[in-house]
């Protein structure tokens, strides 16, 4: 009785090691090629969600609503299958939310497949949806501008042009937003921030973390949607199908002028194999 015991005790440690050592690999199809991607262990509910979605077909034919280039390319929509080309889209879903699984090792870097959500006013607990996901495009970014709170560096500037001894620099600062843009004014603001640290006697810097910073400064990404948005894998080979789908012309609510399908792949592969295919190294557990 004890030795047939110890073997099922075995047996059953044997199966748990075999399951450990496989993984899902996610393929979205798209018009413009494949992406291959995995989904993050310490997002499980994410992941479980996502997979059975998957399984399902609930992804097949969908479309690629919200293209914005160098942020984000994002789907999910099951109001967009088949959809007429005025139809509104972005609202649609499952029926379901699903709670926030934000983690600080997980940020919004290129090829991050996150999940959209409501914004706070009517979503304060950072919920999910159950089914629409965006890819992270995004932008390199200066070691500068990653250590610096943009936020409040807009809002100083604010108050600086509200004293009546910066009327020079208000109607600079105006001049260049009405005749060059936001992005000019944003870059002038950078150029300004000793100047309004002096001035207005405020510290405008933050802390950003080393693989934050590398990721940033060289693959690019989003880093306004860090420790917003539950980030649940990332996308492991076809970055450059993201910037084809990126490049696509949009319409004034950024869906694209021509509709570009997706469906999702699901295929429970060894761990071995994805890393010897596609790169991707696993974290070493603890």
């Amino acid at each position: 009785m004890t030795n047939r015991i110890l073997i099922l005790a075995l047996l059953l440690l044997a199966m748990g090691s075999c399951a450990s050592e496989k993984d899902y690999l996610i393929t979205i199809h798209t018009d413009y090629g494949d992406m291959h991607a995995i989904l993050f262990d310490d997002t499980p509910e994410h992941k479980e969600n996502f997979v059975k979605l998957a399984q399902d077909g609930f992804y097949d034919s969908l479309l690629f609503h919200r293209v914005i280039k160098d942020f984000m390319i994002q789907t999910g929509d099951p109001d967009s299958k088949n959809a007429k080309k005025n139809a509104p889209l972005g609202s649609g879903g499952p029926g379901y939310n699903i709670p926030a699984e934000i983690k600080q090792n997980h940020f919004h870097a290129k090829g991050a497949l996150s999940a959209a959500r409501q914004d706070d006013r009517v979503n304060p607990k950072k919920e999910s949806s159950g089914s629409q996901f965006y890819i992270v495009q995004g932008k390199t970014w200066t070691k500068e501008e990653l250590t610096t709170d943009m936020e409040k560096l807009g809002t100083t500037a604010q108050q600086l042009m509200a004293r009546s001894d910066q009327d020079s620099v208000k109607q600079m600062l105006f001049n260049i937003y009405q005749n060059e843009g936001p992005e000019a004014y944003g870059k002038k603001l950078m150029e300004m921030k000793d100047y309004m640290e002096q001035v207005m006697s405020v510290d405008l810097s933050k802390t950003i973390s080393p693989e934050r910073l590398k990721a940033y400064t060289t693959i690019g990404g989003a880093p306004h949607l860090d420790d917003e948005y539950t980030v649940f894998g990332k996308v492991i080979d076809g970055l450059d199908i993201i910037d084809k789908i990126a490049e696509q012309p949009t319409d004034r609510r950024d869906r694209p002028v021509e509709d570009l399908k997706m469906s999702v792949e699901v295929e429970q592969i060894p761990k071995k194999k994805i890393t010897k295919l596609y790169g991707y190294e696993y974290p070493k557990q603890d």
